[in-house]
């Protein structure tokens, strides 16, 4: 499978649909996620680190670009509002993340710097459909993501 739509309708089925990933995710995976504000990529990356068996409370690492956290596997969260410019990010220095890391690098604001990120990951477009509903567009970019969300589709509770 290329590509899964899902819809959750509360802050519950979200974090719960980011624990279902979080338990399915595997050492080098690459989440890029995309959406604007307050769309849910926070709360999901919640969710993915529970799934990890992290019990740190996830914050959004806007002011510090890149945070881990330790569980089965380590989370890179990495969130890229702040920068605008492409040399910036690139300069970061987080290509031992992105490119063959132990752990999970999950990727907020990835659309400002899609062109230094893997090619190979899975895309995550989230967008409000109602006050607490969200849509979550899961875009495989290789092999090993379309087996991710076959796994995710098999196994995440009816949305």
């Amino acid at each position: 499978m290329n590509n899964l739509n899902l819809i959750t309708h509360s802050l519950e089925q979200t974090y719960e649909l980011g624990r279902t990933m979080g338990r399915l995710v595997q050492p080098g995976d690459v989440l890029l996620l995309v959406g604007e504000l307050g769309a849910g990529k926070t709360c999901l990356t919640q969710g993915i680190a529970w799934g990890l068996g992290i019990e740190e409370y996830t914050l959004s690492p806007t002011f510090v670009i890149m945070r881990e956290l330790y569980g089965r596997l380590p989370l890179y969260h990495i969130d890229l509002y702040r920068l605008d410019d492409i040399g910036e990010i690139a300069a970061l220095g987080l290509d031992d993340y992105l490119y063959g890391a132990e752990g999970v690098c999950v990727v907020e604001w990835a659309e400002k710097g899609l062109s230094v990120m893997p090619v190979e990951h899975l895309m995550v477009e989230i967008s409000h459909l109602g006050e607490t509903e969200r849509n979550f567009q899961l875009k495989a970019g290789s092999q090993r993501y379309r087996k991710l969300l076959d796994q995710l589709k098999d196994t995440i509770p009816e949305l």
